[in-house]
């Protein structure tokens, strides 16, 4: 399996199918995910004539089980390692939930003026800040938070199953077609990776103040969200977001939930390709 190393000796999973001279789009997966999170996304780009890289992150999927480092910031350098290791330029980045900050801070800290980064995609994600403080009144209560680590700490293979059955798809909905298979799905991705890193990883996605990354993005940067996203609520999400991008587009899905991207993949893929090839 092919593997980039980070400069804190972490080792790095990466997926790269298609052509390497083609334009390329690299995915960033969401909290406990991996890069398998983006199968249906990389199979169309693919067919679409684009190159396609997704990496899971450090303590997730195939990558190291590191016990420390899950912060934002090495979040961000790990996926610099990989690009550096395939010597990716002008990609777009598309990042999901946590991805989706990950994506906030490459673009921040490695986009400029290197001239990697061509555009990037926000898709239900966390910035600029989940968490509620003094001047963040529209987040969430820390106790939400909270109940997450206990959730995971006492028996993370229901927890890991409740979220994907429940609130993540909309599955709790009334009317709402489920689908096992999905479930089973994130069961299966989540359950592949460390505990710890996924403990922590609540912290790194739920209190990074995210406002100077969206500030510093100079590419076009598509927001796309669902209006009924209850893992990631949009009123404090990419609706503060859209306001600090220089340029920035806002989307929105009305009844989509978090994990739209599964769910509602043929709406969401068309849209994402319409925006790369603008």
């Amino acid at each position: 399996m092919p593997f980039a190393t980070t400069r804190d000796g972490v080792e790095i999973f990466y997926k790269d199918w298609g052509p390497k001279d083609a334009p390329a789009i690299m995915f960033h997966h969401g909290w406990p995910l991996s890069a398998d999170d983006w199968d249906t996304q990389m199979l169309f780009f693919l067919a679409n004539g684009y190159r396609v890289v997704a990496h899971d992150r450090r303590g997730h999927g195939r990558s190291s089980q590191v016990w420390d480092g899950h912060t934002m910031d090495n979040y961000a350098a790990d996926a610099f390692a990989v690009v550096e290791a395939l010597d990716l330029r002008g990609v777009v980045h598309i990042g999901h939930s946590t991805g989706g900050g990950e994506v906030a801070r490459y673009v921040a800290k490695f986009g400029e003026p290197a001239g990697r980064v061509a555009k990037a995609v926000l898709v239900s994600a966390v910035p600029p800040l989940m968490v509620k403080t003094e001047a963040n009144p529209g987040g969430l209560p820390i106790e939400v938070f909270d109940g997450f680590r206990k959730a995971l700490a006492d028996n993370r293979a229901q927890f890991f199953l409740d979220v994907p059955t429940g609130p993540f798809y909309g599955y709790n909905r009334e009317g709402a077609k489920i689908d096992e298979g999905v479930i089973q799905n994130w069961w299966r991705q989540g359950m592949m990776g460390s505990a710890k890193a996924h403990y922590d990883g609540i912290k790194a996605f739920s209190e990074t103040d995210q406002s100077e990354d969206l500030k510093a993005i100079s590419v076009p940067t598509l927001v796309l969200h669902g209006e009924d996203d209850q893992i990631v609520p949009i009123g404090a999400s990419a609706r503060e977001s859209i306001k600090l991008l220089p340029s920035g587009t806002l989307k929105t899905y009305p009844g989509f939930g978090h994990g739209m991207l599964t769910v509602n993949a043929d709406i969401l893929n068309a849209d994402l390709l319409a925006f790369v090839k603008s």
